[in-house]
């Protein structure tokens, strides 16, 4: 029954009106998300398209509240979907309202308590940092430089998999001055699952660099994770490949990058 409920609250939005869905509504719904996982998990879908039912892009921070916290529970999909939601407002929210609303919920979850908060803040970054001022830009750097460091591994493994979509709204300066830093940090975390996800950033940085950058700073990794001691990270390797090579342009993919790929053809691992 609470699960239809959730299903249409469209309709109940609309027989409310927009000032009653935002006085009355939504404060319930946040009241209300100690809940079985697939009624939150509706809840978190169906508010990511409520942006309408509480008036319009001006109001849309009121649904931060309640995505907030379904971005804390301990279900992965639930949270998963909270974020997906939140990104969606984020990115139609008035500019003002990313400076008020939105990087202070970045904030409180990459500083949370609990590791799930931290984890879905890793997701967030690159929606505020093309629309938010220098000042809040560099505090969003100080912020995500943290989770990457974090000393839980799953937030640290977050923080990997969002890095090269962050890096990609980032200004070149500091790509290449903190940013990649960042990257060879990752390379090297003693948890293959975090370094898997690095590697996965190869060819993004392949791309946002010049062709000398990407020599520098990217292929000595793409060599190293070339030999990576689990063949999870070498698979992953063999899957950048293309995309490295393209970047560097076809004289550096023969001297620099075709011994690594020609070593993974021989590798022990059949995948």
């Amino acid at each position: 029954l609470r699960l239809n409920s959730i299903k249409r609250l469209g309709t109940i939005a609309l027989a409310l009106g927009e000032e009653r869905t935002r006085s009355e509504l939504i404060p319930f719904l946040h009241e209300n998300t100690d809940d079985e996982d697939e009624v939150l998990l509706a809840m978190a879908e169906e508010l990511g398209g409520f942006v309408s039912h509480v008036g319009g892009l001006e109001y849309g921070y009121h649904l931060l509240a309640p995505l907030e916290t379904l971005s804390m529970v301990e279900e992965t999909v639930v949270r998963d979907k909270a974020v997906e939601s939140l990104r969606k407002i984020g990115e139609v929210l008035p500019e003002g309202h990313i400076v008020q609303h939105f990087f202070p919920l970045i904030k409180r979850l990459a500083t949370g308590e609990w590791f799930t908060s931290r984890v879905s803040s890793c997701a967030l970054f690159e929606v505020a940092y093309p629309r938010s001022p220098a000042a809040l830009r560099s505090e969003l750097r100080s912020l995500f430089y943290q989770l990457c460091h974090d000393e839980t591994p799953m937030v640290r493994r977050a923080a990997a998999q969002n890095l090269g979509k962050f890096a990609a709204k980032i200004e070149r300066e500091f790509v290449k001055t903190e940013i990649m830093a960042l990257f060879t940090e990752l390379t090297q975390d003693e948890q293959d699952s975090v370094r898997l996800l690095a590697v996965e950033g190869c060819a993004a940085f392949g791309k946002l660099l010049d062709k000398e950058d990407c020599v520098s700073y990217v292929v000595p990794v793409v060599k190293k994770f070339a030999q990576d001691k689990s063949w999870r990270v070498r698979y992953m390797v063999a899957q950048q490949l293309y995309e490295l090579c393209e970047a560097v342009g076809a004289d550096l993919a023969m001297t620099e990058l075709v011994p690594a790929y020609v070593k993974l053809l021989k590798d022990s691992e059949a995948e």
